[in-house]
C-alpha cells in the first residue's frame, strides 16, 4: 500500500487530514506533518522521515504538499530524489486528499505515481464558484444540471417508450438509508466503491424542496448524475425497460420509505444502514443511528421480508450487528414508555 504524507506550512495538513478521516475513518500508512513558525527545513524533513519510517512499505510514498517551491515541497523533493518510485503533488486541497485515499482503497496495488496522476483533475474540479459564471473563461464551468428531475430517466424521453435497453432491468449497486442523503461519506466512499453512473434520492419530501434538490445535484462527484424523485416516480423508473444499462445508487432518508419502495415493486434485497439523525422521541441505538418505535417495527418488517442489512458508515468499516442494534433500541424505547 502506498504511504501518504500530507505536509504544509502551519496547521493546514493537520486540519485536512482530520477532514479526510471524518469521511474515510482512521487510515493506516497516512501521516500529516507541519512546519511551525519557529521551525526550519531540517525540522519538517525530520518529521517526514519519521512518518515514512512508520509506513509498512517505504518503497511507495506519495507527498501531498501545500505549495510548490515552499519549504515542505523542497524537503519532500530532496527526499524523493533518492527514490524513483516516490511522487509529489503540490497544491493540496481536500478533493486531492480524498481522491488519493479513494485510489488507494480501490486498488491495493496502485503506485504512488499512478495516484499522483489520478488526483490532479479532481483537485482542479473541486474549485468551483457560485454563481458559475464567476469561473474564469479558461476554466470551463461545469454544465448546469438539468432542472427537470425526470431527467433521472437518463435522457429516456428521446428513446421511444417500450424500448428495451440491455436486459431491461435497472441495476441497484447500493440502496442506503442516510438521513444526510448525498454527503461526503457517500460521495467519497460509497460512490467510488460501488461505481454507479447515477445517484437517485428517493423521497417525497425532498422532491418538493427545490433547495435540497439543487444541493444534491451539486454534491455529486464528477461523472455521476444525481437526481431526486418521489417514490411513485421511482416505481415507474423501476419498471421502465429503457433503464437496462443504468447502475443506480439509491438513497433513502428512513426505513419507512424503503419499505414503501419494496412494496411498490423496487427490487431491493439488501439495504446499507448508514446514518439516521436524532428526532424528538428517538432513542440512540448507537452513535449514528437514532430510532423511534415506527423505525424499529419497520426494520423488523423488512427483516421478515428477507431484506438483509449492511450496517456501515463507509466501505472500510466493519459491519455492525443489526439485530443487536434493534434489540438495544427496543429496550430503550420500552424504558422510555415507563
Amino acid at each position: 500500500m502506498v504511504g501518504i504524507v500530507l505536509a504544509s506550512h502551519g496547521g493546514f495538513a493537520d486540519g485536512i487530514a482530520q477532514s479526510a478521516q471524518m469521511l474515510f475513518g482512521e487510515q493506516d500508512n497516512f501521516a500529516h506533518v507541519i512546519l511551525k513558525p519557529n521551525e526550519g527545513p531540517d525540522d519538517i524533513r525530520g518529521k517526514m522521515e519519521k512518518a515514512i519510517a512508520s509506513f509498512d512499505n517505504q518503497d511507495e510514498v506519495l507527498f501531498l504538499v501545500d505549495l510548490w517551491g515552499g519549504t515542505p515541497f523542497n524537503q519532500a523533493n530532496g527526499l524523493a530524489e533518492k527514490h524513483d518510485k516516490w511522487a509529489i503533488v503540490a497544491g493540496m486541497n481536500l478533493p486531492i486528499v480524498v481522491q488519493a485515499l479513494t485510489e488507494r482503497m480501490m486498488d491495493a496495488n496502485a503506485t504512488a505515481k499512478h495516484i499522483a496522476t489520478a488526483v490532479v483533475q479532481p483537485g482542479r474540479d473541486g474549485i468551483k464558484t457560485k454563481p458559475a459564471d464567476l469561473m474564469p473563461k479558461t476554466a470551463a464551468a461545469a454544465p448546469a444540471a438539468a432542472k427537470d428531475d425526470s431527467a433521472a430517466k437518463g435522457g429516456s424521453k428521446s428513446i421511444p417508450e417500450g424500448t428495451v435497453i440491455g436486459d431491461g432491468h435497472i441495476k441497484y449497486v447500493l440502496a442506503r438509508i442516510d438521513s444526510r442523503l448525498l454527503h461526503g461519506q457517500v460521495a467519497t466512499g460509497w460512490i467510488p466503491a460501488m461505481k454507479p453512473d447515477r445517484v437517485i434520492v428517493v423521497s417525497d419530501s425532498v422532491a418538493k424542496d427545490n433547495l435540497r434538490k439543487s444541493m444534491i445535484r451539486e454534491a455529486a462527484p464528477a461523472g455521476v448524475k444525481a437526481h431526486t424523485v418521489p417514490l411513485k416516480k421511482m416505481e415507474e423508473i423501476a419498471k421502465d425497460p429503457r433503464f437496462g444499462n443504468t447502475h443506480a445508487l439509491l438513497l433513502f432518508e428512513n426505513p419507512e420509505d424503503v419499505l414503501r419502495a419494496i412494496k411498490g415493486g423496487i427490487d431491493i434485497k439488501e439495504i446499507n444502514v448508514g446514518s439516521m439523525s436524532y428526532k424528538d422521541g428517538d432513542v440512540n441505538a448507537n452513535n449514528v443511528l437514532s430510532m423511534n418505535q415506527k423505525d424499529v417495527d419497520t426494520f423488523r418488517e423488512l427483516e421478515k421480508m428477507g431484506v438483509k442489512f449492511d450496517v456501515r458508515k463507509v466501505p472500510a468499516d466493519a459491519p455492525g450487528n443489526m439485530d443487536a442494534i434493534l434489540k438495544k433500541a427496543q429496550t430503550l424505547l420500552d424504558e422510555q414508555k415507563k
